[in-house]
């Protein structure tokens, strides 16, 4: 697995089947970030039988083909968009375009799961949310910071347990690696990838919406800057923002793009969890300095002890079987169409609502 490059990470788990090979078959289309292994990787985990794969540049299709060798490569996209045995379509098209993509699967009958962020402006929002509501379809994203963490995933799980009280503030940080050689042109245009805190804040966002148990908030006030990077006019690499929940409970959350090359992975995401009994502090990347290299830790303090759980490989990630299962049983165990549209719809928000402070 890649732990240098985020936009290549794609975590690899056990494998967990929750049905048998051919019951849920999915095809890939669109392979504009690397994300799309990662999602390709928890569905196949899951059972997911992945058919068709099609791209419209030969290299990326290429490379994803010695990754899932069994794949078979679709001519277009309409071949692996109208086959019947296809179920979902999983995709990672540029950010500004995956709505368009999700709109064309529904309209072809597919459930959707689509890379972060799932969509870049209000009007798409609008249009994902028509259409969901008329064919009963899905719009899932993987919102992989949680999804793909086994340690955001067990501290959600001792937050459900009430090991700190009510959750009631939450501290989100999340710097990025750039690595600006290896990204492509679109990357750098603020009207494709949508924005800084649109597109990897929504993972901050939809984090701080499942361990406060929230089901919106309002923004109360948002950042950009481009510091470091005047060779890109468009591009934001840092951004922050506060929101406050409908049940009163408050956010902080700080992305960019400043890990530095002397760290072993891509990002030093870090997440502070406040209850009413007690804290947790996660470190889901990397714990700095510490040898070997070690990640998905969790620190727990409340009124009974202080502890340190390490549970890399540890926790498994269900997010993926309960797609699946809600896919074929028409349910909403691994998350609800409204949490993962309102995860999105408070990016933008926070997006369109953000001063510009440098750059």
């Amino acid at each position: 697995m890649q732990v240098s490059d985020g936009m290549n990470y794609a975590p690899k788990g056990k494998p967990a089947p929750v049905v048998k090979p051919g019951e849920f078959v999915f095809s890939a289309v669109r392979l504009d970030h690397g994300h799309i292994y990662g999602m390709c990787n928890g569905l196949t985990e899951a059972g997911g039988t992945l058919k068709y794969v099609y791209d419209p540049d030969p290299k990326k299709v290429e490379a994803f083909v010695k990754a899932f060798p069994s794949v078979t490569v679709a001519r277009t996209e309409a071949e692996a968009l109208e086959d019947k045995e296809t179920r979902l379509i999983a995709g990672a098209a540029v950010t500004s375009e995956r709505c368009a993509l999700g709109l064309r699967a529904i309209a072809a009958g597919k459930d959707y799961f689509t890379d972060k962020a799932p969509l870049t402006t209000m009007e798409q929002l609008v249009a994902a949310k028509k259409a969901t509501a008329e064919t009963g379809l899905k719009y899932m994203c993987y919102y992989g910071e949680r999804l793909h963490n086994g340690g955001a995933l067990f501290a959600q799980q001792l937050i459900e347990e009430g090991a700190i009280g009510r959750c009631v503030s939450v501290a989100g940080f999340g710097p990025h690696r750039l690595s600006a050689p290896s990204r492509p042109a679109w990357f750098f245009e603020r009207e494709k990838f949508g924005g800084i805190l649109c597109d990897i804040g929504s993972h901050q966002i939809e984090q701080y919406l499942t361990f406060c148990g929230e089901e919106d908030a309002t923004v109360d006030c948002a950042h950009i800057a481009n510091y470091n990077n005047p060779q890109y006019p468009e591009f934001e690499d840092f951004g922050d923002a506060v929101l406050t929940g409908k049940n009163g409970t408050n956010f902080y959350f700080r992305v960019d793009w400043f890990t530095p090359d002397g760290m072993r992975t891509w990002g030093d995401g870090r997440t502070l969890v406040i209850g009413t009994e007690g804290t947790i502090e996660i470190r889901k990347y990397i714990n700095v300095g510490v040898e070997p290299f070690e990640s998905d830790v969790v620190n727990l303090v409340n009124g009974k002890k202080e502890e340190r759980y390490s549970v890399a490989g540890k926790v498994g990630y269900p997010y993926f079987g309960q797609l699946i299962l809600d896919c074929l049983n028409r349910t909403e165990t691994a998350m609800t169409q409204a949490h993962c549209f309102k995860a999105a719809e408070l990016g933008v928000i926070a997006q369109d609502k953000a001063i510009r402070i440098y750059g």
